[in-house]
């Protein structure tokens, strides 16, 4: 199939540089028509330029050498060759191209790494068979390339003689890029650290620094949603991580983490919701206004299937502890398959592989979730930086009772995305929690400890005044407010108020 060989003026909103032709993905994309964004578009250009290729914005510039040709397979070669994977694109330029001509394009080269590639791509995004023999005894080929991604435990695919290393199937297939950043985390040995600092602390401690951070991440995950819950939601959501590890995830797991999160189910319905969700503001009349559409009821379970299946594969691969939490739990919060609850299951599913990778020290919580709302900015760009591109290429209508109904097939829009930036957020939050909660908050109960043990050889009082007592001084920054002197505390004299607060100024350094 020829493609459209007249460079456009623009390319999904961008200014397409002067001078160039749209390749590799942009091209199919284009010419195409299909629904798919393009996060890193090519083009040729039409001289040379120096290095052979520039970053102009947004573009990657070729020169002219890198031409693939007009036809569409040429510009899927080129993709394959020189641009990052994009199983998105690649699934749904599969489907639009015919499949005679993607037969013929692999039979030129049957024993070409890209072509075998493709055929391997081909067969596993689409289940559909090409009617091509199986490719012999020639050297396998990695489906990704080692060198730039994270890959799972290879499976040796006979027929196409490729190295199936992909993190999912093609029900659900997360990528995660090998970028210095995250390179940079895996070599801090966070899991290690975390463990020397939990060993060498006793067990008292460590078991009320735990308590204290759990609180601490309950409070803050429904902070992240503006929201300000009572006791018992906060407990609900403390038992829900607790138990988080303790059994493999399937999709009666999740529907059970969830009854255990939202325990009133009066005004929601249990499981997977039956109809379209949203988020957004309204309009006037209340219709809807959606930023981010989650996918299709009818897409919910085997989106999850594919999910929960690729979790397992990572997991046994042994794949980052950290990785392998980003790439489920953030397609999981894409998919958003709830009514409600759905932000806050996903940084549940945090703690769940964290926990059950025993990247987590036994019976402590990373406070992830204060971190993320210490930086909720940022949190909330990682997310809108993948869903915010899909929007375009989800046709909706509003519903009789204001809620959004999804028109077109989005369910390839849930199964493939690049995880890489997720990655690189949720280690950064980890990364904080494991150099610096864990050790500043037993540092604070250690110190905690110690003024109340000096207040109560001056002082005989009850355990628990005397931590009021330290409380209200340390919210006053290291002097006892008048109101809580003439009162709970009427009864200590000027000279042991002022003692008190010398000892605080001692222990707690100022």
């Amino acid at each position: 199939m020829k493609l459209e060989s007249a460079p456009p003026l623009a390319f999904q909103n961008q200014l397409v540089p002067g001078g160039t032709r749209l390749a590799g993905w942009a091209a199919l994309v284009h010419s195409l028509g299909l629904k798919a964004p393009v996060r890193t578009p090519s083009v040729v250009a039409d001289g040379y330029i120096k290095g052979s290729q520039r970053r102009e914005g947004n573009w990657t510039a070729f020169d002219k050498r890198y031409w693939p040709g007009n036809a569409a397979c040429d510009h899927l070669s080129f993709a394959l060759r020189h641009e990052p994977l994009d199983l998105l694109i690649l699934r749904r330029a599969f489907t639009a191209l015919p499949k005679d001509e993607i037969a013929a394009f692999i039979r030129q080269a049957p024993t070409g790494v890209v072509t075998r590639r493709a055929w391997y791509f081909y067969e596993e995004l689409t289940g559909t068979t090409l009617d091509i023999e199986d490719a012999g005894t020639v050297t396998a080929a990695d489906a990704l390339d080692p060198r730039h991604y994270f890959i799972a435990t290879p499976r040796l695919s006979k027929r196409h003689r490729v190295r199936d290393n992909l993190l999912g199937r093609g029900a659900y297939c997360p990528l995660i890029r090998k970028t210095e950043s995250l390179a940079a985390f895996g070599r801090r040995g966070l899991a290690a650290k975390a463990a020397e600092t939990v060993g060498r602390t006793g067990s008292h401690l460590i078991a009320r620094a735990a308590s204290f951070m759990l609180l601490a991440d309950s409070r803050a995950s429904f902070e992240i949603e503006g929201e300000r819950p009572p006791r018992n939601r906060l407990e609900r959501w403390g038992r829900a991580v607790l138990q988080a590890g303790r059994n493999e995830l399937s999709l009666a797991e999740v529907n059970r983490l969830h009854s255990v999160l939202i325990e009133d189910m009066r005004f929601i319905k249990a499981g997977l919701r039956p109809d379209g969700v949203f988020l957004g503001e309204r309009d006037h009349n209340g219709d809807p206004l959606p930023e981010f559409i989650g996918a299709r009821p009818g897409d919910l379970t085997p989106l999850l299937t594919g999910l929960l299946a690729a979790n397992t594969r990572m997991r046994e691969s042994d794949l980052d502890p950290v990785l392998q939490a980003a790439a489920t739990a953030f397609g999981f919060v894409y998919i958003h398959p709830y009514q409600d609850g759905n932000g806050r299951l996903h940084r549940c599913l945090i703690h769940h592989v964290l926990a059950e990778r025993k990247f987590t020290p036994p019976g402590m919580v990373f406070p992830v979730s204060s971190v993320m709302l210490d930086r909720v900015d940022d949190y909330k760009t990682t997310l809108q930086d993948h869903s915010g591109p899909l929007m375009p290429f989800i046709e909706w209508r509003p519903t009789p009772d204001r809620n959004v109904e999804v028109t077109n097939d989005t369910a390839d829009l849930y199964r493939y995305f690049d995880c890489t930036a997720n990655a690189e957020f949720l280690y950064a939050c980890v990364a904080r929690t494991v150099e610096e909660n864990l050790p500043r908050e037993i540092e604070y109960l250690r110190r905690h400890d110690e003024m109340q043990r000096r207040i109560m050889e001056m002082v005989d009082m009850p355990d628990r005044l005397a931590q009021d007592l330290i409380l209200f001084i340390d919210q006053n920054g290291g002097t006892l407010p008048k109101r809580r002197r003439e009162k709970e505390f009427a009864a200590l004299t000027d000279k042991e108020v002022k003692d008190i607060e010398t000892i605080y100024r001692d222990v707690f350094g100022g």
